[in-house]
């Protein structure tokens, strides 16, 4: 669980730094989450239907929360991710390495 920000200090190809401490990940992350609690609301209220007559409100809760604590390794590394494609800016040169 430790390692899902796990991330090399610069790519193997062309050498782009990759650790950038002043990150929107955290931002992206929420996002990620709210999506997914919109998705889960797509599917579980034609199943099971909501009502605030009932308790079937903080069913949807519950299991969203599961959902989103079940999946947040994956949703951190996706938000640092999409971080890096959508605000690092890559250099044109190019450094090819080549394994021994």
């Amino acid at each position: 669980m430790g390692k899902c920000l796990a991330l090399k200090d610069e790519c193997e190809v062309c050498g782009q730094k990759m650790k950038s401490e002043s990150n929107n990940g955290g931002g992206i992350n929420y996002a990620l989450t709210m999506m997914l609690f919109f998705l889960n609301l797509l599917w579980y209220w034609p199943i099971f239907g909501l009502s605030y007559k009932d308790n079937s409100v903080y069913y949807y809760l519950i299991t969203s929360t599961l959902v989103v604590v079940l999946l947040q390794p994956w949703l951190m590394r996706l938000s640092r991710m999409l971080y890096l494609y959508m605000y690092v800016s890559y250099g044109t040169t190019r450094r090819i390495t080549v394994p021994d």
